[in-house]
């Protein structure tokens, strides 16, 4: 699957991430002496995000077209096109294919794509270990007690909640549009298989425009269809349990089990197998206690048919 191979590509060039430094490949000159292999400078940035904004307003001023005039050609809004040439978003497969066959680039840019979508160094440099588990999982299980993870949310819900954070202008821009990136991980072929347990208390806690939040909980419902992904709601009424205040997640990759526990200011990548054992009998036990996805489902609609979506005027 291309989303795959994009990830394996990452994980290939895991060393380069590490170090910082462009890994050289050896020749040798006639002494037998190794020399690294020179490389051709472009110009152009080798951050996958920018270059893949680059590319497209390159290729836009070589046809010599106006933003509204993609949009008439290719289809969608002109300011989604804008958004896509300055980084503040990536947009979806489906426009990047649709731009390929305009600008007969095919594949160029949905495979530049499909790197700024698994690049892990868009995220902030705490997160940048666990954004590379997280897309190189085979498997994914977490319980959220506040919040919807990001893998779940809408642009809005993710805008609201980095605005909450400190989060403005350009910084927060483009941390909306890294998150929503990463929501290809599960929309991908072959995606990983994604299981959440929500604590009614996030549920409980709606977004301040009402349309909004419908959007949000329609958007729950449409994902806990999909067949690699599970949605358990956990009500107040089970009472106490095993992790009241913890966010885990637990991904499944390269024949291991680690847990990323967070906070609302950091997170804490927890590797040593008796701590993730631990961490797992108590999710376990929340998971005895959570209501089946058949369950869930329906009290999601009953949540979304208590939402009075705001008139249109």
């Amino acid at each position: 699957m291309r989303m795959a191979q994009a990830r394996g590509q990452f994980a290939q060039n895991r060393w380069w991430f590490h170090t910082g430094r462009p890994k050289f490949h050896k020749f040798h000159n006639r002494g037998g002496v190794p020399v690294p292999q020179r490389r051709v400078i472009t110009g152009r940035s080798q951050e996958p995000r920018v270059r893949f904004a680059e590319e497209l307003r390159s290729l836009r001023a070589a046809r010599g077209v106006s933003l509204r005039g993609l949009a008439d050609v290719v289809g969608w809004d002109a300011s989604l096109f804008g958004k896509l040439e300055k980084g503040q978003t990536l947009g979806s497969p489906e426009v990047v294919q649709a731009l390929d066959q305009y600008y007969g680039t095919t594949p160029l840019l949905l495979t530049l794509w499909e790197l700024a979508v698994a690049d892990p160094t868009q995220f902030k440099e705490r997160y940048r270990r666990y954004m590379v588990l997280e897309a190189e999982a085979v498997s994914l299980w977490q319980y959220s007690p506040s919040i919807i993870h990001g893998l779940l949310q809408t642009p809005e819900y993710a805008a609201e909640l980095l605005t909450q954070g400190g989060l403005t202008g350009a910084e927060l821009d483009s941390q909306v549009a890294a998150r929503m990136g990463r929501r290809e991980l599960l929309l991908a072929d072959g995606g990983p298989q994604f299981r959440t347990i929500l604590s009614e208390a996030v549920l409980r806690s709606p977004l301040r425009n009402t349309a909004e939040w419908h959007a949000q909980l329609r958007h729950l419902l449409a994902m806990g269809e999909r067949p690699n992904v599970t949605i358990q709601v956990l009500p107040w009424a089970r009472g106490l349990h095993a992790l009241m205040n913890t966010d885990a997640m637990f991904l499944r990759g390269g024949g291991r089990v680690v847990a990323w526990v967070e906070t609302g200011y950091s997170g804490e990548l927890v590797q040593e197998t008796t701590a993730v054992e631990q961490l797992q009998l108590r999710y376990d036990r929340v998971r005895d206690l959570a209501l089946s996805p058949d369950e869930s489902w329906e009290f999601i609609v009953r949540m979304l048919e208590e939402v009075q979506c705001e008139p249109l005027t």
